[in-house]
C-alpha cells in the first residue's frame, strides 16, 4: 500500500509520461512494468519467467525490496539505462578530460551518477609541455564537470550527482579540500583517498610527501597532521570532504584487476574505471513480526533481490560500450537495506545501545551469506561471472553482492527510514512551496496515539526541543527507543557502520550526524575511529553547517 507521499513522488518523477508531460501510468503500475521487463531476462537462461515475474512484482508491490531509481524510471523505455552508479577515467590530457566530460553528460542524461579520481592531472602551475605555460590543476578542471552537470538534467527528472576524489599525496590537496568552502561545486561530493602510510604519519607526527603525478617526483612535503587538520576543518565547516580509506578498499577487493581508485557518488560502491553497478535495497522495517525478526521473509527477499539485480545487468542499455564490457565481465550488484532504524524501533532496541550493534551485525551477516548463496546458485544455472579466474571465488555469478546505499528516494517510496541511518528527527519543520509545516515520524505518532498522549502542543514541543528529554508526561519506554541522530554519540554511529561493513562486499554509505555545537576535535575523532574500526570511508555533517538546509528542528541542536 503506497502512502500519499510515495504516490506523489512516483507521479512526479517515476511514472511514464505522454508527449504532453502527463502521467501515462498509475504509480502502482510501475511495479508491473518493471517486473515484466526484468523477468523477461530469464528466458535467456531457460528459466521460468512467469514465476520470476510473480516474485519480482510481489517484493516490490509489498515494498519489501526496491531497485535503484534509474531501474524504476527507465525500464521499458527507449532510454533503458538502469544503473545507478559509474566511474569514469580522467587522464592528464585535454583530450581525456573532455572525453570524460562528454561521457559524464551521456550518463547523467540517462539517469546515472558518476565518480572520478582527478589525481592523474598534474598540479597547478606545473609546466604544460605543448604551450610551456602553467597548468591549471585538477580543481580547475573539476569546475568544468560541475558546470556541465548544472545544465544537464537526468532524463529530465533530476540533476546529476558526482563524486570527486583526490589522493592525499597530490600536491594540490589543500586546494581540493577547501574547494567547496565558498559555496562552489554543488554538484559534487568530494572525498580524499587516505592511505595507511598517511594515517600512520598523522599518528606519529611525521611529514608526508606530496608527489607530482606527471613526473612522479616529490613536489614538496607537509606535516601529515597539517593535511589532516585541513580535512577536519572543512568537513566541520561544510560536511565536505569525506574520507575514503583506499588501502582498506583494495584489501577487501575480491578482484585482482588492478587497484581501485574511485567510488560512486555516495561512496558505497568502489568501482574500476568504466564499471557500473546496479543497486537495490531490502526494507528491514517489513522484516519484523510479533516474535522478532522474520528470517524466512528476509531470506526470500534477499534471494529474489539478487536474482532481480542480476537480471538488470542483462536488461540494461549501457551508455558506453566500454561500460557494458566491464560491467558484464564482473557483474557487480549491490544489495543493501533501508528501514534499519524502524526495525530497531519495532524490536524495542534503542539505536544507541550495544544491542543495536549486535542486531546490525546479525542482520547483515545473514543478508551477505544468503546473498552469496543465491549468487552461487545462479552461477550453477547461468555460469560464473567471466572474470572469476581473477577473483577469490570459485563459483559466483556476481563479483560483489552487497552494498549499503543511502536510499534517499526509494526509502520515501517505501515510507521508511533511509539506509542504516537513525531517525533524523521525530518531528520537524519542513519548508515547501513557500510554506512551513510540521512533519511527524509515523511510528512515533502511532506510539503516542496508542499510549493516549498524542496532542498538537506535544508535537510543537518535540519540534522545538529536538529530543524527548525533559518533556513531561513522556513514558520512559518511548524515550528509550525513539532516539534521534543527534542524541547518538559519534562513536555509536561508527559502531553501527562498522558492524554492517564487516559483512558487506562493497562499502557503506552513512553520515555521522553531529550537533551544531560539535567541535573540530569531534570530527577528528570520527575520522580516526572509523579508520580503526575497519570502515572503508566516512562522512560527517554538523547540523546547520549549510545555510539552505531543508529540514530544521530544535533551536539548540
Amino acid at each position: 500500500m503506497l502512502s500519499k507521499n510515495a504516490r506523489d513522488i512516483l507521479l512526479q518523477r517515476y511514472v511514464l509520461k505522454d508527449h504532453r508531460g502527463k502521467a501515462a501510468e498509475a504509480p502502482e503500475k510501475i511495479f508491473v512494468r518493471v517486473a515484466k521487463e526484468i523477468s523477461k531476462q530469464d528466458l535467456k537462461y531457460d528459466m521460468d519467467d512467469k514465476k520470476s515475474y510473480n516474485e519480482f512484482y510481489s517484493v516490490m508491490s509489498n515494498l519489501d525490496f526496491l531497485p535503484n531509481s534509474p531501474t524504476l524510471m527507465n525500464v521499458g523505455t527507449p532510454l533503458g539505462q538502469l544503473s545507478a552508479c559509474f566511474v569514469l577515467p580522467v587522464e592528464d590530457s585535454i583530450n581525456s578530460v573532455f572525453d570524460a566530460l562528454k561521457q559524464m553528460a551521456t550518463i547523467h542524461k540517462s539517469g546515472g551518477g558518476t565518480g572520478f579520481n582527478f589525481s592523474k592531472i598534474r598540479p597547478k602551475n606545473d609546466i604544460v609541455a605543448s604551450s610551456k605555460g602553467p597548468a591549471s590543476g585538477p580543481v580547475s578542471f573539476m569546475s568544468l564537470f560541475d558546470k556541465a552537470t548544472d545544465v544537464i538534467k537526468q532524463g529530465g527528472r533530476r540533476r546529476g550527482a558526482n563524486m570527486a576524489m583526490l589522493d592525499v599525496s597530490h600536491p594540490d590537496i589543500f586546494e581540493f579540500v577547501r574547494c567547496k568552502a565558498y559555496g562552489g561545486f554543488q554538484n559534487f561530493n568530494i572525498s580524499v583517498a587516505l592511505t595507511d602510510k598517511f594515517m600512520s604519519a598523522v599518528k606519529t607526527g611525521k611529514r608526508f610527501n606530496l608527489v607530482n603525478p606527471r613526473s612522479k617526483k616529490v613536489e614538496h612535503t607537509a606535516k601529515a597532521k597539517e593535511i589532516f587538520n585541513a580535512l577536519v576543518r572543512n568537513a566541520w565547516a561544510r560536511g565536505d570532504p569525506g574520507v575514503v580509506f583506499i588501502d582498506e578498499v583494495n584489501r577487501k577487493n575480491p578482484l585482482s584487476l588492478g587497484r581501485i581508485s574511485a567510488m560512486n557518488p555516495c561512496g558505497e560502491v568502489p568501482l574500476y574505471e568504466y564499471e557500473s553497478c546496479n543497486l537495490g535495497s531490502v526494507n528491514l522495517a517489513n522484516m519484523v513480526h510479533k516474535d522478532g525478526i522474520d528470517w524466512l521473509r528476509l531470506e526470500h527477499t534477499v534471494k529474489v533481490g539478487v536474482h532481480f539485480l542480476d537480471n538488470v545487468i542483462d536488461a540494461n542499455k549501457y551508455p558506453l560500450a566500454e561500460i557494458e564490457t566491464l560491467t558484464k565481465a564482473n557483474r557487480k550488484i549491490g544489495l543493501g537495506v533501508m528501514g534499519f532504524a524502524e526495525m530497531l524501533i519495532q524490536l524495542r532496541v534503542p539505536y544507541d545501545s550495544p544491542e543495536a550493534v549486535r542486531v546490525a551485525e546479525e542482520v547483515m551477516r545473514f543478508i551477505n551469506k544468503v546473498g552469496h548463496e543465491a549468487s552461487a546458485d545462479l552461477a550453477l544455472v547461468r555460469g560464473n561471472f567471466p572474470n572469476i579466474k581473477r577473483s577469490k571465488y570459485k563459483c559466483m555469478r556476481n563479483a560483489t553482492v552487497t552494498a549499503i546505499a543511502p536510499t534517499g528516494s526509494i526509502s520515501l517510496i517505501a515510507d521508511t527510514s533511509s539506509g542504516i541511518e537513525p531517525l533524523f528527527a521525530l518531528a520537524y519543520k519542513r519548508k515547501a512551496a513557500g510554506k512551513e509545516f510540521n512533519v511527524v515520524d509515523k511510528m512515533f505518532e502511532q506510539q503516542l496515539k496508542y499510549s493516549g498522549i498524542y496532542r498538537k502542543s506535544l508535537i510543537e514541543e518535540v519540534v522545538k526541543r529536538g529530543t524527548l528529554k525533559g518533556i513531561k508526561g513522556m513514558p520512559a519506554s518511548i524515550k528509550k527507543v525513539f532516539v534521534t541522530a543527534h542524541e547518538i554519540s559519534p562513536e555509536q554511529h561508527i559502531r553501527i557502520q562498522a558492524a554492517f561493513q564487516r559483512h558487506c562486499d562493497n562499502a557503506v554509505s552513512k553520515t555521522v550526524n553531529l550537533k551544531s555545537s560539535a567541535k573540530m576535535s569531534d570530527v577528528e575523532k570520527v575520522f580516526m575511529y572509523a579508520y580503526e574500526m575497519g570502515c572503508k570511508g566516512v562522512t560527517v555533517y554538523r547540523h546547520g553547517s549549510i545555510n539552505n538546509q531543508v529540514i530544521n528542528f530544535c533551536e539548540t541542536c
